[in-house]
């Protein structure tokens, strides 16, 4: 007589609970909430950045460069006013820098190894490290908003709730964009050389500081560079949003760029596909 053993196969797991999902996002927000908590030198630098431009350079050029009546303003407005939806820009892209540092710091101290070897898929825990940057770079605009008030710069009051999509949108964006770059960059040390190479040129060949018509009287190139620069479909996402009005060219660029930033630096953190190789010791 024989005896016939059944083997009942182990159902195995196909993917994830959405609490899990939700559980990664609350942990990487959270550290990254933290690490900006501890960083105060950080919060304070990223304010003095654009007061500095506010009340020190918007003084010596009010006289200078007389704005006109542009959309989305409806009439004759202090350059102060003109540049604050800039300076929130710059904020976020200051801040999309540093996030990108801190990428490189923690591939360095093998941080960031222990993130990517997670069973999650790569690319949400990419966006997750993304949003958790957007989320403190927004923070940060809202306090200098705050502090804009004392100056006179008062955008209606439901212009600071309008903007809030906006900023969540370019703050993607320019996060991406520094993912993106971070991902190319092997070591710490060069990282300020990159970072200067494209903050300073996307910052002033852009319309934060001055309206692409004056740039268009002194530089038709220049102004055409300016008109294909992401930062300042940016700038002008925020401006209109700021007074409760669409630019629906600049947010299909801003949300196009975005998709693409966040596709390349998915892809370059993903050492099977992308261009980020392993080292020695089979880091990322």
């Amino acid at each position: 007589m024989t005896v016939t053993t059944v083997h009942t196969p182990t159902p195995t797991r196909s993917g994830f609970s959405a609490g899990e999902y939700i559980t990664c996002l609350t942990g990487i927000v959270w550290r990254e909430g933290l690490r900006f908590l501890h960083q105060r030198e950080r919060f304070v630098s990223a304010l003095v950045r654009p007061l500095v431009w506010l009340f020190i350079f918007a003084a010596g050029f009010r006289q200078v460069l007389g704005i006109s009546i542009i959309p989305p303003y409806e009439t004759y407005i202090p350059y102060e006013v003109y540049i604050a939806p800039g300076l929130m820009a710059m904020i976020q892209l200051f801040n999309g820098m540093q996030s990108s540092l801190s990428m490189v710091y923690d591939r360095e101290m093998g941080n960031m190894r222990t993130l990517l070897v997670s069973p999650l898929p790569r690319g949400y825990l990419l966006f997750c490290k993304l949003l958790a940057g957007t989320a403190v770079s927004v923070l940060q605009v809202y306090a200098f908003l705050a502090i804009a008030w004392f100056w006179d710069i008062t955008p209606p009051p439901m212009g600071y709730l309008t903007v809030l999509p906006a900023l969540i949108l370019s703050g993607l964006m320019l996060g991406a964009l520094g993912m993106l770059i971070s991902s190319g960059i092997k070591q710490l040390e060069n990282f300020a050389g990159v970072m200067n190479f494209v903050i300073f040129p996307m910052f002033f060949a852009s319309s934060a500081l001055y309206p692409l018509w004056r740039v268009e009287e002194g530089s038709p190139w220049l102004a055409y560079l300016c008109e294909a620069n992401p930062f300042t479909h940016a700038v002008e996402l925020i401006r209109f949003a700021l007074y409760g009005k669409l630019n629906w060219v600049s947010l299909a660029v801003v949300g196009g760029c975005t998709a693409v930033f966040m596709i390349g630096a998915i892809l370059a953190y993903d050492p099977s596909r992308g261009f980020v190789r392993r080292g020695p010791g089979g880091e990322a």
